[in-house]
């Protein structure tokens, strides 16, 4: 949800001993919000002066990533930042489309004492490659030393920047006969296994609704980039109590997105979006999550008695189908667990923390969800890596540290799709 107007000045904590020489660090910035906000928010926790490289790619970038190793023969150069000394001692990158290049940075400075390189996420490398890879469940990595598991992506979720927003959108809510309680609700899109159509839509209104009347409040309503218009209408026929309806627009300045976080008493968020669910979570507020999901396993709340909301016919059914949750059924059924995730494990994981309910389910009475610790845990592992006067600790298991694995394309392949 963040713009690039949004991005912060690099700055120093204000309380770093004066011995501490912040390391020069790199921000790897890529094609997708989802990891670009992660990037930022590590960073940001840091408190290290930083500097972003803006990262555009080829198409051919993916035969480039697997057939030549570390360059930078992936990147459109004449529309991305320079990536030349100094070079950094800090690298924080996402994405498969940033190996190579942070890889390349690797061989350049030689000496891998020199530098950190540190992975939000999953990387299709090879796990040695890197000092740090910060990840969630979806991606099922293995237990290594250098792997921290977290419960959640990243986020730029703070207080202060919750209350500033909450501030700003007030006066629009109450212009309009608005009342709080606020009941938030955040609108994903397709993905992976999950069809956001027409139906859907209607029951997420329905329920949202109902959610919003028994707390005798009112609704605010956003969409997102990848929210399909019908699901939004259909949503927008079922709302039965005040609502505020935001429709995405890209470089809104005044998107309500953090405002409604920080004006809300409760949060519903669809399953599809990791980070809409972290930084609903991160809030502290009751967090429900609308299941998209059809079929075995399912936690979907039901349609109305009423028949108010009819099943999908055949042809939507027809138009609306698409081979990408086939292909995902088919992934998680016989792919290697290296090319597929499994965003089911992140929402359990909430439900049992305490943290979230499925939609439909009550949320127990007096409970206070516990906060997150995962951008903690990140920062403390970051810092882990570097010595109290700022300079890179050597390899933790230098044996276990090549720049590039060497072997045949085969060797290297099978590495990347079974490890």
């Amino acid at each position: 949800m963040t713009r690039d107007a949004d991005l912060p000045e690099p700055r120093a904590r204000a309380e770093t001993p004066a011995a501490f020489r912040p390391p020069r660090t790199w921000l790897m910035m890529g094609h997708k919000t989802g990891d670009n906000n992660q990037i930022l928010a590590l960073a940001e926790a840091l408190g290290w002066p930083f500097e972003i490289k803006r990262l555009v790619y080829r198409r051919t970038e993916l035969l480039t990533n697997l057939l030549a190793g570390p360059s930078l023969r992936g990147l459109v150069r004449a529309h991305s930042s320079p990536l030349a000394p100094p070079w950094p001692e800090l690298v924080i990158t996402a994405g498969r489309r940033n190996e190579p290049l942070v890889r390349w940075i690797q061989k350049q400075v030689g000496d891998r004492g020199r530098i950190k390189i540190v992975h939000v996420g999953r990387p299709w490398a090879r796990h040695e490659c890197f000092d740090l890879i910060v990840t969630t469940p979806q991606y099922r990595l293995p237990r290594k030393p250098w792997i921290l598991h977290n419960e959640l992506p990243l986020h730029r979720v703070r207080p202060e920047r919750l209350a500033a927003a909450a501030a700003r959108l007030r006066p629009r809510l109450e212009a309009r006969g608005l009342r709080p309680p606020y009941v938030a609700v955040l609108m994903g899109g397709q993905a992976g296994p999950y069809n956001f159509d027409r139906e859907n839509g209607a029951l997420l209104g329905y329920w949202a609704s109902r959610l919003a009347a028994g707390l005798g409040g009112s609704l605010l309503v956003t969409t997102s980039a990848r929210t399909p218009a019908r699901a939004v209408d259909a949503l927008e026929r079922e709302l039965s109590v005040p609502a505020f309806l935001y429709r995405w627009r890209p470089d809104d300045p005044d998107n309500p997105y953090f405002g409604m976080l920080g004006l809300a008493a409760h949060i519903v968020v669809t399953c599809d979006s990791m980070s809409m669910l972290a930084e609903a979570c991160a809030t502290g507020r009751p967090v429900h999550i609308f299941d998209l999901l059809r079929g075995p396993g399912s936690r979907r709340p039901p349609r109305p008695a009423d028949g108010r909301i009819r099943a999908r016919s055949l042809l939507e059914r027809l138009a609306d189908w698409h081979p990408r949750p086939v292909i995902y059924r088919l992934g998680m059924r016989f792919a290697p667990r290296r090319l597929t995730r499994d965003v089911s494990l992140i929402h359990r994981r909430q439900v049992e923390l305490g943290r979230a309910v499925w939609l439909g389910d009550p949320w127990p009475e007096g409970h206070r969800p516990p906060q997150p610790r995962d951008l903690e845990r990140a920062v403390a592992a970051v810092r882990a890596l570097f010595g109290p006067d700022g300079r890179p600790r050597p390899p933790a298991l230098p044996e276990l540290a090549p720049i590039y694995p060497g072997g045949s394309l085969v060797q290297e392949l099978r590495a990347r799709l079974f490890q």
